[in-house]
């Protein structure tokens, strides 16, 4: 299906919450692109509610409720994408997983969800979209890591492995499409960010915002799209965001 006149193509942002992934559908929408957002199907009335919000700024929005993990939803999920809204120009992978655990306290059920969640959902994800771009000869797939994509640390055996393995598929694929014209970057997202999670953990948030001392979602967002608008002679890979104060 061709984009309609006035676009810029398609945006796809998987794991799209309240958060990060929200602020990265609203920013790409903000550029012109259609964004199509998703997340499990039982979380399909705030997918609504984030496309609706979009549309309401003048923006072009899709909700599906789809579990990443799933190979034969995902294969759907790109073809009718392609077939019904138009060509993905950026697919972005924003999972996180982050569960902790002590290693004892870790079963193999939840070691094994954690890899699916953050890592093999990725590597579908990934696949998918250079199907779907690598005949253009254009595009970006950009993934989104954790200070754990770069080291382990007690509590988060389960989700560190997964991060770096996610980290290695990035990797892998940027070598492998870079020549093809297809962009891959990895982002290190290294600090607490505003959100649902930080919020109901910290009560001292909104100090850290006004002295800059926290990741703000729309900031991370804006990152993300000035990856999508590099020229090719000079692509970064590898990003790390982090707050000024941030200790690393």
């Amino acid at each position: 299906m061709a984009a309609k006149p006035d676009s810029k193509g398609v945006c796809l942002v998987v794991g799209a919450g309240d958060g990060v992934g929200g602020a990265i559908a609203r920013a790409f929408a903000a550029k012109g692109l259609e964004v199509c957002v998703t997340r499990r199907p039982r979380h399909l009335d705030q997918l609504e509610a984030l496309a609706e919000q979009i549309r309401a700024a003048g923006g072009r929005a899709r909700a599906y409720g789809v579990d990443a993990r799933q190979e034969a939803d995902m294969v759907a999920l790109f073809e009718t994408i392609e077939r019904e809204v138009g060509p993905l120009e950026v697919v972005v992978f924003n999972i996180g997983a982050n569960v902790r655990f002590g290693i004892a306290e870790t079963t193999a059920q939840v070691f094994s969800k954690v890899w699916e969640m953050a890592c093999f959902a990725g590597f579908l994800t990934g696949r998918e979209a250079a199907k779907a771009m690598v005949p253009r000869g254009r595009g970006s797939i950009l993934f989104t890591g954790a200070s754990a994509s770069l080291r382990g640390k007690e509590g988060f055996a389960a989700f560190a492995s997964a991060k770096a393995g996610l980290r290695a598929v990035a990797q892998s694929l940027a070598r492998e499409l870079g020549p093809k014209g297809v962009h891959v970057a990895h982002v290190v997202v290294d600090g607490s960010i505003d959100g649902v999670f930080t919020r109901s953990n910290r009560d001292d948030v909104e100090g850290l915002l006004a002295r800059d001392e926290i990741l703000k979602p729309d900031e991370i967002a804006a990152n993300f799209v000035w990856l999508h608008e590099q020229g090719r002679s000079a692509w970064t890979h590898e990003l790390d965001l982090r707050p000024w104060a941030e200790t690393w």
